[in-house]
């Protein structure tokens, strides 16, 4: 995708939502990355069904130690893969406590080097609990950059680090919202609404759906 093409198409969508955000619920650093590390796999939607009955509860890295790995279960039990994630969790509360003071550090090696934390997750954290310029590739993500053209990879890395160089200073902050908010509600993986995408004419992908 040409560079007057990237410009106007995260113009447009800045347009549509000017402070776009996570629709993970949280209040602190921690209670997002503790979404975060639920949401793999599962819904935003079922992640904040949890955690607004857990975060009134234990929304800190010693308060949800407190609770143990049963006691978490019993909170999470309706997310996928909640067996798995609990010890995660309760794993890297205890590094928190141990390592960082309770807080959640502010650099990517030090995030990745937590339980249940990869360069994903670290990425959504740096970027929308520290406002760091950072894009974190999920599924909507490298399927709306590989269909559009605007950043084509056979991997996630490779999408991000693709993204990285195309996307202009300007609009990196909040990319990764647009694009997955994009991905999540027009540009969706079975059936994309193309007759209602703001960036239709932009897009390089063969295949658009017609109007119905």
């Amino acid at each position: 995708m040409k560079r007057a093409d990237i410009v106007e198409l995260f113009t447009r969508l800045r347009e549509l939502n000017p402070h776009p955000t996570t629709e993970l619920e949280y209040r602190t650093p921690f209670e997002l990355l503790v979404a975060v590390v639920l949401s793999a796999q599962a819904t935003d939607v079922g992640v904040n069904k949890a955690t607004r009955k857990l975060y009134p509860k234990a929304n800190t890295p010693r308060a949800i130690l407190a609770l143990g790995e049963e006691g978490l279960k019993r909170y999470i039990s309706t997310i996928g893969l909640y067996n798995a994630k609990a010890k995660n969790v309760i794993a890297l509360c205890r590094l928190l406590v141990e390592q960082h003071g309770g807080e959640v550090p502010r650099t990517r090696e030090a995030l990745e080097a937590l339980p249940g934390v990869g360069r994903k997750t670290a990425n959504v954290v740096l970027n929308t609990a520290f406002g760091e310029p950072t894009i974190a590739v999920d599924t909507h993500i490298f399927r709306v950059s590989n269909r559009t053209g605007l950043a084509p990879g056979k991997d996630v890395r490779a999408v991000e680090d693709k993204l990285e160089k195309v996307v202009p200073a300007e609009f990196k902050k909040d990319a990764h919202h647009w694009l997955i908010l994009h991905g999540r509600y027009v540009c969706k993986a079975r059936k994309p609404d193309c007759p209602a995408c703001p960036i239709r004419d932009l897009c390089q992908y063969k295949h658009k759906t017609p109007p119905a």
